[in-house]
């Protein structure tokens, strides 16, 4: 008889569900991706009701459902900060104090009230585990690692911001961590909100803005707004922040120091946006590598586990990567609170199952493509019924066909498998278009992700072939390491070219597409064992062109989740300028499709953020 363990994370941003069947991952998804709603932090009963479907089971099968924290002990961290606020505080806590009187402090008893809604069977036991103990468990137990030092960093959990364990075998030992107010990923979304971006979503802007600039102020930051240890553990100097008064992160001391107001959001970005960017980054990636470095003393181990929100930081990662402090790196591509979901499933599950997949000395997470298909005759039904015109090929074909029109310029909807667990897409919900291409990352950026034309994009790159285009001495399946392009790639006279906001369009490699302005990329390596449909375009693509490398970006645009149904690939590839859109076996050419009406113009109506 089979053991079900499903996982829940909820009530505070990416509320997600996954489902264990015998310590193997069968099913995984965001919320987001079925309600449209961004970041959705509702309780997600569509995630849940697709991993059941998924299964063919219902909640009579479950043993157990894990809640990824304890509500409780976030509590008495959340009233503590009002406590320690004061007065300042009293219009946060008027707006926030009745939710957690009224039911978030009891957060079991709100999910088996959802669940009883669900009508689908029996809600068996509903317990709880801990934030980080959540994304210490996702981090290692699906990791292709017998043993290794596990790092959690994130904004905050219950009370901790960081965390140390160690990972053998079956087992999670916690050693040590560093708890509220102290944050590393706090630190970095007060640069964030500072910047104009938005807390917990705009982080990774400006991290893709940090390469415009000079890190003008990280010897400020050190001095005044953390104090960086020899151990690796810090603290904040709380002064200079707003977040415990719950309404902003930052206010007038932060602005003072800094000699300028926080930049309005959608204001023109200027230099010294970028040099704030990249001051803070330096600050993080050297917090992040002493962290590793402790680990690294307090384990002996030689490979590392990282997780929470800190560690989508890729270019920190790249950096520990690349210190050669670790003989491997292993990143959760859910790292954030979706993978606390998993996390808390697999805490579980592994003391009842154990972790099936290291016979296969490989990682548990199947390439990440844990979310909803859609076979063939499911997508013809769907462009038959709404009379959308389309071509049909055999596996061969297609590839060989899109291969040629991504050479030819091209800009592909690639719409393929399973859906993406996690922020990234890998290859199943992605926009896809030739590196070569000097105009592609301002043509993407402009006229199909309708985004800021600063924003890098990523390149996928077969496997076998990275050490090729990039400097880098291991894989990447999940794009969460960046490093630079090889010198063999780069533009003749390139070391010399300006990095500034202004010179984004300048040439500097044999990829331009996909450098950055510091010849770096996040870089995602596919496999067959990643992701099967993916490996065999790159693989035509390279034979069509002598190149084994794609510009892969979300299959989304600004303001929206990736793309999980046909019906939603079929309305962004027809709201952008994409040319293509190739969804299992078939092509749809944009110029063949009807007029696409609607009642308002969708661009105005995206929400900016």
């Amino acid at each position: 008889m089979s053991h079900y363990i499903l996982g829940l994370s909820a009530y505070y941003h990416d509320s997600a569900v996954a489902l264990l069947r015998d310590g193997v991952i069968v099913a995984a998804a965001q919320e987001e991706r079925f309600t449209r709603v961004r970041h959705d932090p509702s309780f997600p009963s569509q995630a849940l009701a697709y991993c059941l479907d998924e299964a063919g089971i219902s909640l009579n099968d479950i043993d157990s459902i894990v809640y990824y924290e304890d509500s409780e002990i976030k509590f008495s961290r959340v009233m503590s900060s009002f406590a320690e606020a004061g007065p300042a505080c009293l219009n946060a806590f008027t707006r926030v104090f009745p939710q957690w009187l009224d039911w978030k402090r009891n957060a079991l008893a709100e999910v088996k009230r959802e669940l009883a809604a669900l009508g689908r069977g029996a809600v068996p036991e509903v317990r709880s585990s801990e934030h980080h103990r959540s994304h210490a468990a996702s981090a290692f137990f699906p990791s292709p690692y017998q043993s290794a030092a596990v790092l959690c960093i994130d904004g905050v959990g219950e009370w901790h911001t960081t965390s140390l364990w160690h990972g053998k075998g079956e087992q999670l030992e916690f050693l040590n961590s560093i708890s509220y107010p102290h944050s590393l990923g706090l630190l970095y979304s007060a640069f964030t909100y500072y910047c104009g971006f938005k807390v917990d979503s705009g982080e990774y802007k400006l991290m893709g803005l940090a390469p415009y600039g000079r890190p003008l102020y990280a010897d400020l930051i050190r001095k005044e707004l953390i104090d960086i240890r020899p151990d690796g553990s810090f603290a904040l100097n709380l002064r200079y922040f707003e977040f415990m008064k719950g309404e902003r992160m930052v206010g007038p001391a932060f602005e003072k120091l800094f000699g300028a107001p926080a930049r309005k959001p959608e204001s023109q970005l200027t230099q010294r946006d970028c040099d704030l960017a990249a001051s803070v980054q330096q600050v993080t990636e050297e917090v992040v590598l002493g962290l590793a470095r402790t680990a690294l003393k307090q384990t002996g181990e030689k490979c590392l586990c990282l997780a929470g929100g800190v560690a989508l930081n890729c270019v920190a990662n790249g950096v520990l990567s690349r210190s050669g402090e670790f003989e491997s790196i292993w990143i959760q591509p859910a790292a954030g609170d979706a993978g606390g979901a998993l996390g808390a499933a697999l805490e579980v599950a592994v003391a009842q199952s154990g972790r099936p997949h290291l016979a296969a000395g490989t990682d548990a997470m199947r390439g990440s493509l844990l979310g909803p298909g859609f076979q063939d005759s499911e997508i013809a039904s769907f462009l038959d019924c709404k009379g959308y015109p389309a071509k049909r090929f055999d596996s061969a074909a297609l590839y060989d066909q899109v291969a040629r029109e991504l050479a030819n310029g091209a800009v592909v909807g690639w719409f393929q498998g399973r859906m993406e667990f996690g922020p990234r897409a890998l290859g199943a919900r992605s926009i896809i278009g030739d590196p070569r291409d000097p105009e592609m990352q301002r043509k993407m950026n402009l006229k199909i992700k309708f985004r800021e034309s600063f924003r890098p994009f990523a390149p996928a790159v077969l496997a076998e072939d990275v050490t090729q285009y990039f400097d880098i001495d291991q894989q990447s399946p999940y794009m969460l390491i960046v490093a630079p392009v090889t010198e063999s790639i780069r533009a003749k006279g390139s070391e010399n070219l300006p990095s500034a906001l202004n010179s984004l369009s300048t040439v500097r490699s044999q990829l331009p597409a996909i450098t950055h302005v510091d010849f770096s990329a996040r870089i995602q390596t596919v496999s067959d064992e990643s992701n099967q449909p993916f490996a065999a375009l790159l693989r035509s693509f390279k034979q069509h062109t002598g190149c084994s490398v794609l510009v892969n970006t979300s299959f989304n645009v600004r303001g929206e989740p990736i793309v999980c149904t046909p019906e939603e690939a079929y309305a962004c590839f027809m709201r952008t300028e994409m040319d293509l859109l190739v969804m299992g076996s078939f092509i749809l050419r944009r110029a063949d499709q009807p007029e696409f009406r609607e009642q308002t113009d969708w661009r105005l109506a995206i929400p900016l953020d």
